[in-house]
């Protein structure tokens, strides 16, 4: 289980933010105090089949993403609850979100 620790400062968001997207084709963004982005696919067994992964990675992670599945979209929103806003593992699982993709 991760340590929870507390909520990155706002000049420590934009520069995890910065570094996350040096190598994304499509950049992560803050919407709602929360990590965000969307991920579309070819179809909806590709969509299902990379949240099928990124659970798997959460779960060993125990961090788990808000997020929501329409056809070939995925909406990714990352927070830490228990921290009250973005921590370095909000960062950690959206790059191996990422990571899943090669992006």
């Amino acid at each position: 289980m991760p340590k929870i620790t507390a909520p990155l400062s706002a000049a420590a968001v934009q520069q995890a933010l910065a570094q996350l997207n040096r190598a994304a084709a499509e950049p992560w963004q803050i919407m709602d105090c929360k990590l965000h982005k969307t991920f579309v696919f070819r179809d909806f067994v590709a969509a299902f089949g990379f949240m099928s992964q990124a659970a798997l990675l959460a779960e060993r992670m125990n961090h788990h993403p808000e997020w929501c599945n329409v056809y070939k979209t995925v909406r990714v929103d990352l927070t830490t609850h228990d921290a009250g806003g973005l921590t370095q593992l909000d960062f950690d699982l959206a790059s191996r979100m990422d990571a899943l993709l090669g992006k």
